[in-house]
């Protein structure tokens, strides 16, 4: 973005000429992910930045429009004293009429006033730019109500700071709310305006939701004036931000205002695998990015012949497996072929000589004389020279190198025999504990069992017995 600059710079005299004007459309809507236009994070009217080089993932660069006439030592020549300000962050912007007096620029923080109150803002664009915005967003300039009272000051950046840490706690609470009455929605930010007598609370839903019980609630908890603004998923993503698949921020988060409508044939087009998982975004739906590529792929499409999925031949019908688009190759394969897996690769030239043969009632005798030869690329032969005689450590420092390298392996070994044998003793002594311990259960059971009531006759029997062993004479010893 800077070289553009410095190329307008060059040869750009900003004039009333219409050359002049259709110069300037190029400064128009240049959304960067980088910090040059930074202008959200400011101290004394410079801003500061977020110091990411280029990559900003703390979302203060939500869509920032590049403002590369701020950085020429030039006077707008079509000034109308409207202003673009962004406020939470690039989440919504408006327009506002600037006063003569103070002297306002670019990233000034402003104090705006609005239907309900008061709102602080940033000044994101200013000058003959704000009027291309206007056009491309379909505002007239009869439609701009609300102006700029005042520059804000240290205290009234204290009291949005205030604000934006009521946000969260409300968030929290609203979800609550919502899910105790049973309704059907998902609320998915919170934005409070600067002077805490509006909430406007973002939510998304498949269907129409009553929320009139729901907004007396929110009344009655927060103490200020609501409003409830449906937003689709896309627009959900946007506000809450994230990181893509490709390792950067959201495009909805950072530059992209419209959504267009996104089918699986764009998919198709490009030769991608049709997998719901890896082509849907962040908030559920297929990615945006899509579309980025879908016109070249169907410039490169009309080149291609048309109804080429099977060609006659003598040998069998040969039927398309897939397509190199920007290579301009078609591949195709015999669907009874004796050996499976043959590919062969015709360009798009050839195929029409065969489609046109198939008009006329010929078949070729094989695709084989057809097939594109590639030639592949012989690697070329990289020398060395010896170094041998150049580098040749002294005879000690290798024979101390090849016995730390064999302590290394020992005590590899070592370690992985001795952990081995803890692992078995650790095995032995489980099966002895759950030997153990089924001793214990079956000696348990016989006390148990000795414990309860015998019966009579066993009881007889026993004492029976004792009697008989004392009265038994002893044995004469021989």
């Amino acid at each position: 973005m800077r070289v553009l600059a410095e190329r307008k710079s060059a040869h750009l005299f900003l004039t009333k000429s219409a050359e002049a004007r259709r110069g300037t459309r190029f400064g128009i809507n240049i959304y960067v992910m980088g910090c040059l236009g930074c202008s959200v994070k400011t101290k004394d009217g410079m801003p500061l930045g977020c110091r990411q080089n280029g990559g900003c993932n703390s979302g203060c660069n939500r869509l920032n429009t590049f403002d590369w006439l701020s950085l020429q030592n030039v006077a707008d020549v079509q000034d109308d004293g409207i202003v673009e300000v962004s406020f939470h962050n690039g989440m919504r912007k408006g327009f506002y009429f600037r006063p003569a007096k103070p002297e306002l620029f670019t990233g000034d923080m402003v104090v705006v006033e609005t239907d309900t109150g008061r709102d602080i803002g940033c000044i994101s664009l200013s000058g003959e730019l704000v009027g291309l915005q206007m056009r491309k967003k379909k505002v007239s300039p009869e439609r701009v109500k609300h102006k700029i009272i005042r520059k804000a000051s240290v205290r009234d950046r204290e009291i949005l700071q205030e604000a934006r840490d009521l946000e969260k706690p409300t968030l929290i609470k609203a979800r609550v709310i919502a899910r105790s009455l049973g309704l059907e929605m998902k609320i998915g930010a919170v934005e409070y305006q600067a002077d805490k007598r509006k909430a406007t609370f973002y939510y998304t839903a498949d269907g129409r939701v009553d929320f009139r019980e729901l907004i007396r609630h929110y009344a009655r908890e927060f103490r200020v004036k609501i409003e409830m603004r449906q937003i689709g998923s896309r627009q959900e993503a946007g506000l809450i931000g994230g990181i893509g698949v490709c390792g950067r921020e959201l495009c909805c988060s950072t530059w992209l205002t419209s959504f267009k409508s996104v089918t699986t044939s764009a998919a198709r087009y490009q030769n991608l695998a049709i997998n719901q998982a890896k082509l849907s975004g962040q908030c559920g739906r297929l990615k945006c990015c899509l579309n980025y590529e879908l016109d070249t792929y169907m410039e490169a499409l009309r080149d291609f012949p048309k109804n080429a999925d099977k060609l006659k031949t003598k040998q069998g019908t040969a039927v398309l497996f897939k397509m190199d688009i920007f290579e301009g190759l078609m591949y195709y394969s015999y669907a009874n072929s004796k050996v499976p897996g043959r590919i062969y690769t015709l360009p798009i030239e050839r195929v029409r000589e065969i489609k046109e043969m198939n008009k006329a009632g010929e078949l070729p005798e094989d695709l084989m004389a057809y097939v594109l030869e590639i030639e592949e690329p012989q690697e070329e032969e990289i020398g060395f020279d010896s170094v041998n005689d150049v580098v040749e450590l002294p005879m000690e420092e290798r024979r101390k190198k090849r016995r730390r390298s064999r302590r290394k392996k020992r005590s590899g070994e070592q370690s992985g025999n001795r952990k081995q044998g803890e692992r078995k003793q650790n095995n032995k002594n489980r099966r002895d504990k759950n030997k153990k311990s089924d001793k214990t259960d079956e000696s348990q059971k016989r006390s148990d069992a000795g414990k309860g009531k015998p019966s009579g006759k066993s009881n007889k029997r026993s004492n029976r017995n004792r009697r008989n062993r004392k009265n038994k004479p002893p044995k004469d010893k021989k």
